[in-house]
């Protein structure tokens, strides 16, 4: 089996397969070609909040995955609950490849896939108040000193994703870089009612990305919480909490 080197939206070299991620299948079975779905959202329009009612020909609640690399967490998710809609986006074109052709060989008509970043999706494209669900596993922790600006989670980021979710909507956030957890654990609360969870994925007890499944292969600790939007917050409140709010400027 061919495999091909790549470096996903999170900064890890990954070695990419046709069905696998490190001996572990990817779920679902490929259709017959006539059954394939059209999963791409191939160029996003101009900056406004989209209409996910249009884009998915029906209304549903929505699950974003921020950062989705080769798309295992969207396809487990969206063949395990076909009754909610999914979107992934990914800041590499030649990752997102990978997830739409396994979304598509699925005929998962309830995923559309983009490329993006996750906090200009948030930002432009995300209504208030209209996700359910946002996952965001191993963001990079870029560990040069010079790239700590570049860090996704910020306070900012953060009460994007506050206004994202419906009232009592799901946040879950996971990485297995201690430094980042540790700025993670103290920030969240601040914005969520935020709970740290321990041992694994009941549904994907290998791990719900590929990213996990090398890290627990090598032994790797994994760090992870789950929330909902603190409902007292005002805007001014969030935006107090933004201002006040430290940096992630960590020895990662």
């Amino acid at each position: 089996m061919i495999r091909k080197p790549l470096v996903c939206a999170s900064g890890y070299y990954v070695t990419q397969t046709a069905d696998d991620d490190h001996g572990v299948p990817i779920p679902g079975r490929v259709l017959p070609h006539q059954q394939w779905a059209k999963t791409a959202i191939k160029r996003l329009p101009p900056p406004g909040f989209l209409n996910w009612e249009e884009i998915f020909g029906r209304q549903a609640p929505l699950v974003l995955d921020l950062g989705c690399g080769n798309g295992r967490f969207v396809i487990s998710s969206a063949l395990a609950r076909p009754e909610l809609d999914h979107v992934g986006i990914e800041i590499l074109p030649v990752v997102i490849r990978y997830a739409t052709r396994r979304a598509n060989q699925r005929g998962l008509s309830n995923v559309r896939l983009a490329v993006i970043g996750a906090y200009e999706f948030l930002a432009q494209y995300v209504a208030p108040a209209s996700a359910s669900e946002i996952h965001l596993y191993h963001p990079q922790p870029y560990r040069d000193a010079h790239k700590k600006q570049r860090r996704l989670i910020t306070p900012e980021f953060l009460a994007l994703v506050h206004r994202s979710l419906i009232v009592g909507g799901l946040a879950v956030l996971q990485t297995d870089n201690q430094a980042y957890w540790q700025y993670l654990r103290s920030l969240a609360p601040r914005v969520f009612d935020f709970q740290e969870l321990t041992g694994r994925w009941p549904d994907a007890p290998q791990g719900r990305t590929r990213r996990e499944i090398y890290a627990r292969r090598h032994a790797m600790k994994i760090f992870r919480g789950c929330g909902t939007p603190r409902p007292e917050l005002t805007a001014e409140a969030i935006q107090q909490i933004v201002h006040d709010a430290p940096r992630p400027k960590f020895n990662a």
